[in-house]
């Protein structure tokens, strides 16, 4: 398998590893808390500045840039693709960092599925990680949550130029469907009364679902989409424990990093309640609901600047008063 990744800074600094989310890139991983040219940052003093520490980006396998299904070499391309867990990716990025000459990172932050990592590699590598910021995810995937990606995934196989998974163009149908179907889920009902798509320069709503859900999800291959849709159903931190059976408190008692936790508090993937479940279970653990109508997204940087701004200082309080 192999990693795709950027880095920022020198490696003599504390180093802050930032995975990649669903539906994420490289370059749209988190980039308001290190980059001051990226939207939506609240300033031009970012939280994690490349002078001060060193930052490592890493994306998903699956995700279209690490080892996926679109990108592999017979026989194990397409349909043929491994079905990828969140523990792979962890020894990958464990990997990765000794590579780098990474012995200890300073700090883990995630969104969404890049949430569920940060409680993932906390879990697997308890010595590993000092600082773990969980924007937007969980530790254990719900069935709430694990029901509900079985709507667009149904959507994508169902297409009729999936062909059952042995396409040879693109499945534009099939995608732009499952970006339909995934996006109600993604915002609030609030963000939807105050027709918030008019505040980021969409005229109707048919103008906003077309142009940030059915063409962005267009331009993906349906089996990278599939894999990385199995790794978010199956994210469980209790595995690693197999004498706990299956008991999440158990499991989040071991986690030895300092955790701040941070839902957003109209999340239908990932609701506040579950996170507060959560921390009561950490041993250093943190909540901090980020209030917004922009549900899930709020957490990745696509919500407002405000949410962006809120994010930034929880994050700059967490690493640097502990």
């Amino acid at each position: 398998a192999k990693a795709a990744y950027r880095t920022f800074g020198s490696p003599s600094n504390p180093a802050i590893l930032l995975p990649s989310c669903y539906g994420g890139k490289l370059e749209s991983t988190l980039p308001f808390l290190y980059r001051s040219d990226a939207p939506n940052v609240a300033s031009n003093s970012v939280v994690l500045p490349p002078e001060r520490y060193f930052i490592i980006v890493v994306g998903l396998l699956g995700g279209s840039e690490s080892s996926s299904p679109s990108n592999t070499a017979a026989p194990f391309n397409g349909p043929n693709f491994p079905h990828t867990t969140y523990e792979d990716n962890m020894r990958l990025q464990r990997a990765l960092c000794e590579h780098l000459g990474v012995s200890k990172l300073f700090g883990y932050i995630g969104f969404s599925m890049g949430g569920q990592q940060a409680y993932h590699m906390a879990s697997l590598f308890p010595d590993f990680v000092d600082n773990s910021i969980c924007i937007a995810g969980s530790a254990r995937t719900s069935w709430h949550n694990w029901s509900f990606l079985e709507g667009p995934k149904a959507a994508l196989v169902n297409s009729v130029d999936f062909q059952d998974g042995n396409y040879s163009t693109k499945v534009v149908r099939g995608t732009g469907a499952f970006g339909r179907v995934y996006s109600t889920w993604a915002l609030s009902q609030q963000w939807f009364r105050e027709k918030s798509w008019e505040k980021i320069g969409f005229a109707t709503l048919q103008d906003y679902l077309r142009e940030n859900w059915e063409k962005r999800m267009g331009d993906w291959d349906a089996h990278d989409l599939l894999c990385l849709l199995r790794t978010w159903q199956m994210g469980d931190i209790t595995i690693y424990h197999a004498e706990d059976n299956g008991d999440l408190a158990k499991a989040l008692a071991r986690i030895k990093a300092r955790m701040l936790v941070m839902p957003s508090r109209t999340d239908t993937y990932f609701p506040p309640e579950d996170s507060m479940q959560e921390v009561k279970h950490l041993k250093a653990g943190k909540l901090s609901v980020i209030e917004s109508i922009w549900g899930h997204i709020a957490g990745g940087g696509g919500g407002t600047k405000e949410d962006c701004k809120f994010i930034e200082n929880q994050v700059k309080e967490f690493l640097e008063d502990p």
